[in-house]
């Protein structure tokens, strides 16, 4: 692994918390007083309510009440309000899909929150649920997937069809003239399946009111200012009488990206009940309630000319959209630029088309639309490669965009303003061996093996959203003891950012390690904050940060100025202490004595923020070897090869930590996670008994190494990596799998490569 810093990392420092037991999770800081809540879930995916009967429950001893959407309406909060409507660029009739915080007429997912029992005790809420009468008229038939959804039942009435929003980008006319004249055109049919985060935390919330009267939530959230907005919107109220804390967070990837009915209920419940309420999710819940992921299918078109150039590309996407329609379903709107990849095709145009379905809502999870981009151009190329005997490998490389052709305007939206790509595909050939590939493969088929190489080469837009990048702030903080208090606006949910950051301020101000205080996750704290999501955190809030160390330091000179009585510019700053190195008999100043002369309360604090010109664009290559045993359809990974360009790096240990996780949850969908649910719209894949989970002995040893091309965007040339190993991961184990896969005759084939489903497509070649 490269360190571009060229400095030596000591772990993370906030490891030894989490491993000993010592995290402050939502759960661990329930008050004592709390009341307990246990949603009551619609039964059925499709249907209208026709009674509810809640009077059993609410008689169980210790309930304190059972609230429905009678009693949500009654307080002017029935609806959680939505940003980002839909859109009909075919002319189409569009509607609006409000979600109820709590349904009370009809039903349009499994697992609609429908009535909130509210107790002294988690046992007792759930006890008084199972008392609940409700009588649903089911619907005939249920909308579960974007197939024949032009003519299928609707999810919502007032429109022609299931079609929530359709979004056209490049010109298609242009592009179907192109490939009307290319020497060769791949078609390619993409079913990317639906799966969900399946957090080690499970969401959970406390609403209450705190000591100054606000109405707070805390909660297990990525993004508490988010959450804070919508809070403040959902009740009438300013922000200033909102606060949501956010502390120790077991997992997200998105999926806590912003305010889920839960976290408005139990807030309402609280402001309501003037006590404090909690609600955690168990794994089955988990299921039914957490937001869905990914689910886009469709068909596109590669065209080559004689020579192997690519001349143009046609993506025609359908994604599940879930029951319910907001901004957050959208994500592949800002990322489809990744089709274009790293490649100089002439022409792209591409049209998204997002369905509703009776299933919970679609939204973000790692990557958001980019795995899903990348996953069609990749795998369409390895298909172009095998239809024209080109090699994979020299099919991707006579189309890169070379170095010199930055910045690179791509077909498509992205913008490039940096890269390499040549350089990083050779050094990850060369790592994995490409060339020796042929020798491996004939090894494997004699010990009667299949054998297969897939290579991806994503690139993604990080720092966004594209077009509408936002600013992060930072607060630094010395206090009247000398230690060092770093409050960012994003938000470390396991990747590590309470060790960058303290690192990046112990370097910058000369202060050790154990000397620095990290805060986050707290809407008091700071006046805004943009949280963690599409890998912006470093290029982002970690510039926040720099800038305001920068910012701090020269506001610790401007005091040290007027104590050591010299010019600003005549003070040096070296190792954490101020002096005038034309007065060697005066005696330097340490943090201590910059905060004793602030004159302010606690010491002296600076805020500083960071705004960047335009998005990043880490790009990287993925080399990734199978091998299948056709006997059971058993999948093993012979090699992982990774080299990325994420702009400086500046924690490698870091760095390597997010590319494993995020390759691993690429892998993990690729071979078996999948959201199954049967004609009626129950869920069959509800439990890790049927959801197939990968375990750490599922994976190879991923071979992670990095060259940087620093970006000018932000100061500290970071292009981030949160993302980048799933945006890969996904098309090159798909690519290995399938390559293996055709050398025993199979033509097409699609996630998840089950055991049971690679070998039924075996067997079905050999008939």
């Amino acid at each position: 692994m490269n360190d571009n810093t060229g400095s030596a990392f000591t772990g993370r420092v906030e490891d030894i918390r989490f491993v000993s037991g010592h995290g402050q999770f939502t759960a661990d800081i329930v008050p004592a007083n709390a009341l307990h809540a246990v949603f009551f879930r619609s039964p059925v995916a499709a249907g209208m309510i026709t009674g509810l009967d809640c009077n059993a429950a609410k008689a169980v001893t210790g309930v304190v009440t059972v609230l429905t959407a009678a009693d949500a309406a009654a307080d002017g909060v029935a609806n959680m309000i939505w940003t980002g409507g839909p859109v009909r660029e075919d002319g189409g009739v569009t509607v609006d899909s409000p979600r109820p915080l709590l349904s009370g007429a009809e039903i349009r997912h499994l697992g609609e929150p429908v009535a909130m029992v509210i107790a002294t005790s988690r046992q007792a809420a759930a006890d008084a649920a199972e008392l609940i009468d409700l009588q649903i008229e089911a619907a005939d038939d249920v909308a579960l997937s974007v197939e024949n959804m032009l003519d299928g039942p609707l999810v919502w009435s007032g429109t022609n069809d299931n079609i929530a929003s359709l979004h056209r980008q490049g010109n298609r006319n242009e592009v179907e003239a192109i490939l009307s004249r290319s020497t060769h055109v791949s078609h390619f049919e993409f079913d990317i399946s639906k799966i969900t985060a399946c957090t080690m935390e499970m969401r959970n919330s406390i609403g209450f009111i705190d000591e100054n009267g606000k109405s707070c939530v805390t909660t297990s959230a990525q993004s508490p200012y988010q959450l804070h907005g919508e809070l403040a919107q959902l009740f009438g109220i300013s922000t200033d009488e909102v606060r949501v804390i956010s502390p120790d967070v077991g997992g997200s990837f998105g999926m806590k990206g912003a305010l889920y009915r839960e976290d408005a209920l139990v807030v309402w419940a609280a402001r309501r009940l003037q006590k404090p309420v909690f609600w955690a999710a168990d794994r089955g819940e988990s299921f039914l309630s957490d937001e869905h992921a990914r689910a886009v299918s469709g068909t596109a078109s590669l065209g080559l000319d004689k020579d192997g150039n690519f001349t143009a590309l046609w993506v025609d996407a359908r994604i599940d959209a879930g029951a319910y329609l907001s901004r957050r379903t959208k994500g592949l709107l800002n990322n489809m630029g990744g089709v274009a990849g790293q490649y100089k095709t002439p022409a792209i145009a591409t049209q998204m088309s997002f369905f509703f379905t009776n299933t919970m809502q679609t939204s973000p999870y790692r990557g958001f639309g980019r795995p899903e981009a990348t996953y069609v151009i990749e795998r369409l190329i390895d298909q172009a490669a095998r239809e024209t005997g080109h090699d994979a490998l020299a099919l991707r490389q006579q189309n890169l965009v070379s170095p010199d052709a930055m910045p690179y305007q791509t077909a498509l939206t992205f913008l490039y303003d940096c890269g390499d790509f040549p350089r990083i595909v050779a050094a990850a050939a060369k790592n994995a061996d490409y060339a020796g590939f042929a020798e491996r493969r004939k090894d494997s088929e004699s010990r009667g093996l299949l054998r297969g190489i897939g290579i991806a080469n994503p690139i993604e837009v990080a720092g966004g959203p594209l077009k509408q990048v936002r600013k992060d702030i930072a607060r630094i903080t010395v206090r009247l003891d000398g230690q060092i208090v770093i409050t960012p606006g994003l938000m470390s949910v396991g990747q590590g950012h309470e060790t960058a950051l303290a690192r990046m301020a112990s370097i910058r101000l000369g202060v050790d390690m154990e000397n620095i205080i990290y805060q986050q996750g707290d809407t008091d704290l700071l006046p805004s904050g943009k949280g963690s999501g599409g890998s912006a955190a470093t290029v982002i809030g970690g510039a926040a940060v720099h800038v305001a160390l920068n910012e701090f330091v020269a506001a610790g000179k401007s005091i040290a100025a007027g104590v050591l009585g010299c010019e600003i510019d005549h003070v040096a700053f070296d190792s954490g202490l101020f002096s005038n190195p034309a007065d060697s008999a005066q005696k330097p100043m340490s943090w201590i004595d910059i905060a004793a002369h602030s004159n302010a309360t606690g010491g002296m604090s600076v805020l500083g923020e960071f705004l960047p010109p335009d998005v990043t664009y880490p790009n990287g290559c993925h080399i990734c070897e199978v091998e299948i045993d056709p006997a059971t359809g058993k999948i093993s990974f012979a090699d992982y090869v990774v080299v990325e360009d994420v702009g400086t790096v500046l924690n490698a240990d870091l760095v390597e930590g997010q590319m494993h996780g995020g390759i691993a949850q690429g892998i993990g969908q690729a071979l078996g996670e999948i959201l199954k649910f049967d004609e009626t719209g129950q869920l069959i894949s509800g439990s890790f008994m049927d959801y197939q989970m990968p375990i750490a002995a599922d994976f190879p040893n991923f071979r992670v190494s990095t060259i940087a091309v620093p970006t000018k965007i932000n100061p500290l040339g970071a292009k981030g990596v949160g993302e980048a190993g799933t945006v890969g991961a996904l098309a090159a184990t798909m690519n290995a799998v399938v390559d293996a896969m055709a050398s025993a005759g199979v033509r097409a084939f699609e996630m998840p490569a089950t055991p049971h489903r690679v070998w039924q497509a075996l067997q079905e070649a050999t008939q």
